[in-house]
């Protein structure tokens, strides 16, 4: 299974419109972050995206993406929906067949708002059909011959879905994790979470809180996504974490 990072930024990305800090001046390409974003090749050929934010059509293109067998959604915020239009391109290629969204009722009720076009009965020509896929907390589903397991987490009070799959589980948007979900991430070979700053913030954990997290379900790697410009320079946080923790960069991949 291969997973590559397509965004690995916060919510406006990095650099920030506007800002003159070091990070969001910064020449460095691991500086610069889309919107958070992972696409997923699986072992039976499977092409899956977690997340279509704004930067979608930019990074699909840079990674040469050409087939979608499904769209995953994490949680309904337009810094992880906006970018669904574009999968028009997807429904092209595939022969005009349906597009596969898999998500919570929540999402689904919020996409039905923002791309109210593609969900009534007399659609303009050309607009992607799409099948939905209700996902709930407790109840495994599979894409092909892959099993994916739901974790939820809290983002303050939204649920967001994190997911696992074989031993391998991103999780982005969170600041608490109950329990009961906290045991679906153990025995993980690698772990993707969210780490935004180093200040308190009412939704998203800090790097401190990321690491105790990773401390407690010691997975065998870590990565951390959906990071601020105040989180500093990569180079130079990458420099503070322990030996089985990264940060993340745009069109970083891995292999499981």
């Amino acid at each position: 299974m291969k997973i590559t990072f397509l965004g690995t930024g916060t919510s406006q990305g990095v650099p920030i419109i506007g800002c003159e800090c070091e990070v969001c001046k910064s020449i460095e390409f691991k500086n610069k972050r889309l919107r958070s974003s992972i696409h997923i090749e699986t072992d039976d050929h499977k092409s899956l995206i977690i997340d279509s934010g704004p930067d979608f059509r930019q990074q699909v293109l840079r990674e040469r993406i050409t087939k979608l067998d499904g769209l995953i959604f994490t949680h309904q915020h337009k810094d992880h929906t906006a970018g669904m239009d574009d999968i028009r391109g997807f429904y092209f290629l595939n022969n005009m067949k349906p597009i596969n969204l898999y998500g919570t009722e929540g999402v689904f009720n919020q996409l039905k708002q923002e791309f109210s076009y593609m969900f009534v009965e007399d659609k303009y020509p050309g607009v992607p059909s799409v099948d939905l896929h209700e996902i709930k907390k407790d109840e495994n589903f599979t894409i092909g011959d892959t099993l994916i397991t739901p974790v939820e987490v809290w983002h303050r009070k939204l649920p967001v879905m994190g997911y696992r799959i074989k031993n391998f589980a991103y999780i982005t948007d969170a600041n608490r994790i109950d329990p009961d979900q906290m045991e679906k991430l153990k025995d993980l070979d690698v772990l993707v979470l969210n780490a935004l700053q180093h200040k308190p913030h009412q939704s998203h954990y800090t790097l401190e809180e990321a690491l105790e997290v990773i401390e407690e379900l010691k997975p065998k790697q870590a990565y951390l996504t959906h990071i601020s410009h105040n989180l500093g320079l990569h180079s130079e946080v990458e420099k503070t974490l322990p030996n089985n923790v990264s940060i993340s960069y745009d069109g970083l991949s891995i292999t499981i």
